[in-house]
């Protein structure tokens, strides 16, 4: 089954295909995609996730990173088979 990703990088609309054996989510595909290092990011989200209490936490700040990057409208479409 196949599925995409659709996104804004600095407001110029992408579409790309997502496999998860390549990548753990859908957040690092899209910034391979564009070229952005991910390293300090990566860091400071595993210290949020071990002090923090509840996942929200790490969804605030990925939200608002990825933001700053210049990525917007984040979306996983998969594509459903076609019947006969």
């Amino acid at each position: 089954m196949a599925t995409r990703i659709t996104y804004k990088f600095k407001n110029q609309a992408k579409e790309i295909n997502f496999a998860y054996d390549k990548y753990h989510d859908i957040y690092e595909a899209v910034a391979a995609a564009e070229g952005v290092d991910l390293t300090r990011y990566l860091m400071m989200e595993q210290q949020i996730a071990m002090t923090s209490k509840g996942s929200s936490a790490v969804k605030d700040f990925r939200a608002k990173e990825f933001a700053r990057f210049g990525f917007s409208d984040i979306y996983y479409h998969k594509d459903e088979p076609k019947k006969p």
